[in-house]
């Protein structure tokens, strides 16, 4: 089982490495074209805190690669977004890289006709969800709406 994760972590880092630049190309036109580039918060007001709100932002680099900041607050990270593509029912579906884990994640989110986003799903790699039709796996909340911050 560890064999076959560490197999999917290299194949994962070897595909980011030599992704060629028209797929950034691509990526950055997908991500831009839905709608995503900017920070988001549930509430914009609010420094962020892991408990209470975490800053999440996206942005193109000049290089044209698409990166995933998340603050915590007392921590912050940034993450590679890998892949992102929209379905027929407006659904985005992002795959990001994260080091720190040492594991590629994905989630599915909408954008509602207010402007705001919402966390559909969020998968590891291995198929585990924490977020599965909106609700939190451990909890069955709904994931909260975020609201664009700037």
């Amino acid at each position: 089982m560890t064999r076959c994760l560490g197999c999917w972590i290299a194949a994962a880092m070897l595909w980011i490495a030599f992704t060629p630049a028209a797929g950034a190309e691509t990526l950055a036109a997908t991500v831009e074209q839905w709608g995503l580039l900017g920070s988001w918060a549930v509430d914009c007001a609010a420094p962020p805190d892991r408990d209470k709100g975490t800053l999440l932002t996206y942005e193109i680099r000049k290089d044209g690669r698409v990166m995933y900041r998340r603050d915590f607050g007392e921590a912050k990270d940034e993450n590679e977004v890998v892949s992102a593509t929209a379905d027929a029912e407006g659904l985005l579906n992002v795959m990001v890289y994260f080091p720190s884990l040492h594991q590629a994640r994905e989630f599915g989110l909408l954008l509602a006709k207010d402007g705001s986003l919402r966390a559909i799903y969020n998968r590891s790699e291995r198929g585990v969800y924490t977020i599965r039709d909106g609700k939190y796996v451990a909890t069955g909340a709904p994931t909260p709406a975020q609201q664009r911050c700037d």
